[in-house]
């Protein structure tokens, strides 16, 4: 016998085995899918692990459905580097299968409703109204879909009706399993064969001569596409050069004078692209290519720490060119979708076709194309260029991997499984290809910076920008003192609102940032003082002008603007807080013939979102630009002489032990895009305590104070660099529950790390919004000393958490870790 064992897209610790006959087995090899059977009735798309001869000792294996792939999708190093992220994320080989491959690979299997020849036509009069109707349909049909009888018997719970019917033996049930994935086919034309020589050529255009000017117009204006193109030829193209329309076409392809045919064609193509020379590089970025060379041949890894604009891109793409030149493949990964729209056109200028993209907001259809380009690494498929989840890819000669601002948050996967961080599992996997990673970024994270000072990772500097264009200049505003002075406008001080005058008067852009999206983040009553909370979360609803409603941003539950309190029948309602929404609307009363844009997740919903709002500012139709951070990341505008940070105290008041370094790494971003020309740039910071440690350390641009300053503070209370954090959060909709079932765990884990391991454990602790979508949370941290093994902590952990499954009372409540948290 012969079996194969089975990775399902579902969170379940085990691979499934399964029965394959010998045929089979000579066929299937590990990284393939197969359809299998699941559970009572369910099918699901499996990915192959292993083939073997052993069976299961705790269950008869059954057999599979049907082998869907005839090589496997998924390579070997891929796999490995999956079992890495399930292994240290805490997590099941399932959970990363799904969130790694598109869609379009976990075939979906829907109910078929047959007729069942067995059925005994005498019974026909026992049928019910709405049983007879699906019976007629039958006998028309071969087969109905669920929502085909939805529709026919008009009623969503159709369920009952089945039962009855199954149970008279009227019909029988069969589980269909179709792919998602469709190629997109383009339609082509070319001259049939029979006119090809010159001679019955000639004779055909003088017959369409007499007959059909148009026609002979089609044909002629093929000709000379062929000639010009020496490529096939489109029917859409084809009508657009002749003028002719489709019917025409289609008159010569009925009269077998022309030959339609299909060829498949990428959904995202970017064409023929002209391609320019690198550019040189400057004395700096040389300097710095080449110290990373010489790193590379000890480190296989690199931090690049380059000032903003001081032009670590042009240091990558010199880097780039040279590992593809060698035949291998090069990850750059982003933190932001937002980015790659910039930097696409960057790289197709340099390196043309070799350039992939793959992100969220692709099309399944689309990322399945980019995934197999990168699987039989095609040439247009040399560079991929891709967020987070790109890592998952399969690569399979992987040279260099750019992880472009290294030190940003949005790398961290938070929900669902498998929460990993792509800065970490992209040197893992980079490791297992043999292949080197560069970390670049103008305000490394304090794990980053500290392995470099520790000599664990090379370390460079650029601390020129790029044509020595001068660090902007930053200021801080007392915003305390312009309130008693009387000197704010809204939320603008006078100094600032003087900044962006000067700024429009000579023709530059402004970008302003506040880091929090809608109007206002509490509506209050100005006589009881009730503000409106979110029904299934313990926060107050956000107030969104341009739709004139109140939303939650936890779980989208949204309600219309209440025109008077909820509590107390008042009308007089007013706003706390202000988001990027109010600050537009000020700005539009302040600077009323200025060009304003916003940038937030609002704005930049779709595929063309981000894109549409970066190309308006970058062509100057947009004089003022107010967003949250995602504007920070690595976003170059020529035209950009003035950034004002509108209220800096946001970022820093936050209950995080990362919230300094953030805060730091926000500021230093957001002014990095003041004065990227010739011109000295300018930022405004306004606070209501300039005097802040971080505020004046990030204004005079000391990273390495900054530094120190939170490197002791995170040895004196354990925190990373000095400890791993692994974060449990208990979820369920019964509070008392949550309670009993947080504190069981933290006793047991009180009980195994004793005080000898010298391994903290918090909690369990409400977190400050402790209840979203009617789940009550409830967070339990352990703290694990660097010298303590890591693989033994987690197994003790997973031990504790099978005892605590194996409570009936506690089994409904969700256990969520998260290895190296926040």
């Amino acid at each position: 016998m012969h079996f194969i064992d089975v990775v399902l897209p579902i969170p379940i610790e085990k691979a499934f085995t399964y029965a394959i006959s010998k045929r089979e087995a000579s066929f299937i090899r590990a990284g393939m899918r197969v359809a299998v059977p699941f559970g009572k009735s369910k099918i699901y798309t499996g990915l192959v692990y292993a083939v073997h001869n052993n069976p299961p000792e705790a269950y008869k294996p059954k057999e599979i459905d049907q082998i869907l792939d005839e090589a496997p999708i998924v390579t070997e190093k891929q796999l490995k580097h999956w079992e890495w992220i399930a292994s240290y994320y805490m997590c099941t080989l399932g959970e990363v299968f799904k969130a790694a491959v598109p869609s379009a690979f976990l075939l979906e299997s829907e109910t078929l409703i047959l007729k069942n020849d067995n059925f005994d036509e005498v019974l026909e009069d026992n049928l019910k109204d709405d049983e007879w109707l699906v019976y007629e349909a039958l006998q028309h049909q071969s087969m109905l879909k669920v929502h085909e009888v939805s529709g026919i018997v008009d009623r969503k719970n159709i369920l009952p009706v089945l039962k009855r019917l199954l149970d008279k033996n009227v019909i029988k049930l069969k589980e269909e399993i179709y792919e998602q994935y469709k190629p997109k086919m383009v339609r082509y034309v070319k001259l049939a064969e029979q006119h090809a020589s010159d001679e019955n050529l000639n004779q055909l255009l003088d017959t369409l001569n007499k007959r059909a000017h148009k026609q002979k117009d089609v044909i002629m204006t093929l000709f000379s596409l062929e000639a010009s193109t020496k490529k096939p030829i489109k029917i859409k193209e084809l009508e657009e050069k002749s003028g002719a329309s489709a019917s025409i076409i289609k008159a010569l392809i009925d009269k077998e004078v022309l030959v339609e045919y299909h060829l498949q064609q990428d959904r995202v193509d970017f064409g023929e692209m002209e391609t320019t020379q690198l550019k040189e590089l400057n004395q700096y970025q040389a300097a710095a290519l080449g110290e990373i060379k010489a790193h590379f041949k000890t480190n296989d890894v690199v931090l690049l720490h380059g000032v903003t604009s001081s032009g670590k891109t042009e240091v990558y793409v010199k880097l780039i060119e040279q590992v593809i030149a060698s035949g291998k493949q090069v990850l750059y990964l982003l933190p932001e979708i937002a980015l790659t729209t910039q930097l696409i056109k960057r790289l197709q200028d340099y390196f043309g076709e070799k350039v992939s993209v793959y992100h969220s907001k692709y099309s399944v259809n689309e990322r399945v194309e980019a995934w197999n380009n990168i699987l039989h690494n095609k040439p247009k498929a040399q560079i991929v260029l891709g967020a987070r989840s790109a890592v998952l890819l399969p690569f399979s000669n992987l040279g260099l991997i750019i992880v472009d601002e290294e030190h940003e948050i949005s790398f961290k996967q938070f929900d669902p499984a498998p929460r990993y961080h792509a800065r970490d599992s992209a040197i893992v996997l980079a490791g297992m290809h043999k292949g080197k990673t560069l970390l670049g970024t103008a305000t490394p994270s304090i794990e980053s910076y500290y392995n470099a000072k520790r000599e664990k990772y090379g370390f460079v500097e650029i601390n020129r920008r790029f044509g020595d264009v001068l660090l902007p200049d930053i200021e801080l505003t007392d915003i305390k003192d312009k309130l008693k002075k009387k000197r704010m406008n809204g939320h603008f001080s006078d100094r600032l609102m003087d900044e962006i005058q000067e700024a429009l008067g000579n023709g530059e852009q402004v970008i302003l940032f506040q880091n929090r999206r809608g109007f206002a983040p509490i509506l209050e009553c100005k006589t009881c003082g009730h503000s409106p909370q979110c029904p299934n979360c313990d926060v107050s609803l956000t107030y969104h002008q341009y739709r004139n409603q109140l939303r939650c941003h936890y779980c989208g539950y949204a309600m219309a603007m209440q025109q008077a309190c909820q509590a107390c029948g008042s009308s007089e309602l007013d706003t706390k807080g202000f988001g990027t929404e109010q600050v537009e609307a000020e700005l539009k009363e302040i600077f009323p013939k200025a060009k304003l844009g916003r940038m937030d997740s609002d704005t930049t919903k779709g595929k063309y979102g981000y894109e549409k709002i970066i190309n308006a500012f970058e062509q100057q139709e947009i004089d003022i630009l107010v967003g949250t951070q995602m504007l920070t990341k690595g976003l170059d505008f020529r035209n950009v002489s003035l950034v004002g940070i509108m209220n800096a105290d946001t970022l820093l008041n936050f209950p995080d032990f990362r919230a300094h370094e953030r805060s730091f790494q926000l500021i230093q971003q957001v002014a990095g895009r003041a004065g990227r020309t010739q011109k000295r740039g300018k930022v405004i910071i306004q606070t209501y305590n300039p005097f802040h440690q971080i505020l004046q350390q990030a204004s005079l641009n000391r990273y390495a104070d900054m530094f120190s300053d939170q490197l002791n503070e995170r040895k004196q209370f354990k925190y990373p660099p000095f400890t791993r954090i692994i974060k449990m959060v208990f979820k369920h909709k019964d509070y008392n529950k949550v309670n009993e079932a947080s504190a069981w765990f933290a006793k047991a884990l009180h009980t195994v790390f004793d005080a000898h391991t010298q391994t903290d454990i918090l909690g369990p602790e409400f977190p400050p919004v402790s209840r979203i979508r009617n789940e009550y949370l409830k967070n339990i941290v352990v703290k694990v000393p660097y010298h303590q093994s890591v693989v033994q902590t987690k197994a003790a952990i997973k031990k504790i958490d099978k005892s605590f499954q194996a409570i009936a009372a506690y089994r409904s409540v969700r256990v969520i870790y998260n290895v190296d948290a926040y």
